[in-house]
């Protein structure tokens, strides 16, 4: 794999350990951070034809129809045509793929990097792996994302923020089933022995959504138990590479079926990788889950006692459709809050309680919204922490594609925030363009504030270009 390269600029300082990058200054937020309503836009310092780009397909991927017609063109046999194939991927490519994804190799994904980074923003780069059926399949998928990280090192520390993973894409997703049953048998009866568990930290609580597990499971076989050591051998040799890159690692949370063994894992990797000054992996907390903020508070106490700092990314969540579904077929409560802003509120409380850790030094959190409001609401509570612009142990996250105005407000405010980079062949990646435009219908529907400010923008250079010929 040839190597990547950015052009070396002197504003940046290269560094190769965390503690380096882990830094604070005195100066605070200010209160007026987010303001869009006068003077220049947060788009004054992009490019004309990158804003008419973004334009475009901001309005193309806000129209409900031409997105339902997409879905069906994604899902259908079409791409299997060999007449249809070529077209359709080069459609999908120039359409929703360009906006959402960073390229189809590192090579593109470079160049993507190199452009949010003359931005002043920094990237998560994700290699679009989806589920592992076998270990083979495992193995395979750990080797794309070492790759990834060892690629990261001939760059600027200050261009990637953090690598990330998805455990189901090194860990078969049936053993995950298999240990998330156990799991939640253990938190139903304390009593049970799990002679397997490694030092961990917890991962339910009463309130968790335990009716996936409605009767006791089986034990472990010998084989699943080899089987989850390699898992676990998987993450640690990628918190492994992550140390030697300096760079941090970013678990995805996924399906409540799930959930349960992925927090087992990430926690059992932090018992190892994290220090108190320094952490190494992130788990991530979704706070449309009803016993978010319990389950989060829960682990960070128990990992204060233990002396380890953890690290989350804080997102709403993304499967919102499977979960209710799921539920109600089960004829049981949703694990989802029952409002939209009861999800916001509970959003709003996780930052609330990561930030007031920050501030002690405790913990790191990446905050990963499209809110416009929880991004003011998080920098108002900041300023009050005394949470100084360099502290990088507060970040900020948002897909590509997505509320470029938010990510370039709160860098102009001194954040340091990140755009999240999936790449990887368009066929590869299309699960994910998928969830996209399914579980972000709402989001992208309303992503009026970045078509307005964009538009705004324009005119202020048509208007300043017709002037300076007069």
């Amino acid at each position: 794999m040839a190597a990547l390269r950015l052009p070396r600029k002197p504003i940046i300082t290269q560094t190769q350990t965390l503690t380096r990058l882990i830094t604070t200054t005195t100066q605070s937020i200010p209160a007026e951070t987010l303001n869009f309503e006068s003077g220049d836009t947060p788009f004054t310092s992009i490019r004309t034809t990158r804003l008419l780009k973004s334009l475009l397909h901001l309005h193309l991927v806000s129209f409900d129809p031409l997105v339902d017609v997409g879905i069906r063109v994604m899902r259908s046999g079409l791409i299997d045509n060999p007449l249809m194939r070529k077209p359709l991927l080069a459609a999908i490519k120039a359409t929703v793929y360009d906006h959402f994804c960073a390229g189809e190799d590192l090579r593109e994904a470079n160049r993507t990097l190199q452009g949010l980074w003359e931005d002043g923003l920094r990237g998560i780069l994700d290699y679009g792996l989806e589920d592992a059926a076998d270990n083979d399949g495992c193995d395979r998928n750990l080797k794309e994302f070492l790759k990834t990280v060892e690629a990261t090192k001939s760059l600027p520390p200050s261009s990637v923020s953090f690598a990330c993973v998805k455990v189901t894409a090194i860990c078969p997703i049936g053993l995950l089933e298999r240990v998330s049953d156990l799991l939640r048998w253990e938190q139903k009866e304390p009593s049970f022995q799990l002679p397997w568990k490694l030092h961990s930290l917890p991962v339910l609580l009463d309130s968790s959504p335990l009716y996936h597990t409605l009767s006791k499971p089986e034990l472990l076989t010998e084989t699943e138990e080899s089987d989850l050591k390699l898992a676990y051998d998987r993450l640690s040799k990628l918190c492994e590479a992550c140390v030697g890159a300096g760079l941090p690692l970013l678990v995805d949370a996924e399906y409540t079926s799930v959930q349960p063994a992925i927090d087992y894992l990430v926690y059992a990797a932090a018992m190892e990788f994290n220090r108190e000054d320094e952490p190494i992996v992130y788990g991530t907390v979704q706070a449309y889950l009803r016993d978010a903020k319990q389950r989060m508070v829960s682990a960070t106490e128990a990992a204060e006692r233990e002396g380890v700092s953890l690290g989350f990314k804080l997102v709403r969540g993304a499967y919102i459709s499977r979960e209710t579904a799921l539920a109600s077929s089960l004829g049981v409560a949703s694990p989802i809050h029952g409002s939209i802003r009861e999800t916001h509120e509970c959003y709003d409380e996780c930052a609330s309680f990561m930030l007031e850790r920050v501030a002690r030094g405790r913990g790191s959190v990446v905050l990963a919204t499209h809110n416009v409001d929880s991004g003011r609401v998080a920098a108002a509570r900041a300023e009050e922490f005394g949470i100084g612009k360099g502290n990088r142990r507060l970040q900020f996250a948002q897909l590509k594609g997505m509320a470029d105005a938010l990510s370039l407000g709160l860098r102009n405010a001194g954040f340091m925030v990140s755009k999240y980079l999936p790449f990887g062949p368009v066929e590869q990646v299309m699960p994910y363009l998928l969830r996209r435009a399914e579980e972000n219908r709402g989001i992208l529907s309303s992503s009026a504030l970045d078509r307005q400010l964009i538009r705004r923008e324009l005119m202020r250079r048509l208007k300043q270009g017709m002037s300076g010929r007069e």
